[in-house]
Order: structure tokens, then C-alpha cells, then sequence
């Protein structure tokens, strides 16, 4: 358990550098943390995270800019909306433009 606490951890540490207007997916997440299959952990930890304010999950999607985590946003709409807050173009759950708002940790951040 300790090792899923650390982790999660590290995934917040990451998603709190995301630059507002960009966002990342899981597995870019995964991948930069060192556990390349791990975008099942990384999707594990955003659900943890919505009691956490300073951690913006809305920033992070599924490899193809799908909104896939929505439903744990309070409202249905809720992480489209933070999203277009934030000047991203979302049409029916999917991010437009996905490579221009892309933010790959692993090229902003170098190594870990």
C-alpha cells in the first residue's frame, strides 16, 4: 500500500506542473514516472485525487484526447468545462487540436 501512497503521489507531483491550457494522458504520465504500462495506476490515482484541490485532473486524458475520466467530475460536464476555461476546444468528449495542447512530461521535464 505504501508503494500505490508514493506513487499517487508522484502522479500529483506531475499533473501539478501540467501548464494551464495543455494537458497530458496517463500513459505520458506512466511512461515519464518509469512504470511505461502503468496508465492503469496513473487513471487509479486521478480518481484518488478530487478531494485534492491543487491537482488539476481535468488536465489529463486518455492517449487520444478523450475525456475518458469525466464521470468522476462532480456534473457531467464539469472537466469539459474546466477544460474550456482553460481556451482547449472540446467537441463531443474529444480535445481538438490534441497535438498543439499536448504536454508530454517526459520532453518538458527530461528524467525524473
Amino acid at each position: 500500500m505504501l508503494k500505490n501512497k508514493e506513487f499517487f503521489q508522484d502522479v500529483y507531483d506531475v499533473v501539478r506542473l501540467i501548464p494551464k491550457g495543455r494537458v497530458t494522458s496517463y500513459g505520458a504520465i506512466a511512461n515519464y514516472l518509469g512504470a511505461k504500462q502503468g496508465a492503469r495506476m496513473v487513471g487509479w490515482a486521478m480518481n484518488a485525487s478530487h478531494a485534492l484541490t491543487d491537482v488539476p485532473a481535468h488536465r489529463v486524458v486518455n492517449r487520444i484526447g478523450l475525456l475518458s475520466g469525466k464521470h468522476h467530475f462532480d456534473g457531467p460536464n464539469q472537466m469539459e468545462l474546466r477544460l474550456q476555461e482553460e481556451g482547449i476546444d472540446v467537441v463531443q468528449n474529444q480535445i481538438q487540436d490534441f497535438e498543439k495542447v499536448f504536454w508530454d512530461p517526459s520532453q518538458e521535464l527530461g528524467l525524473p
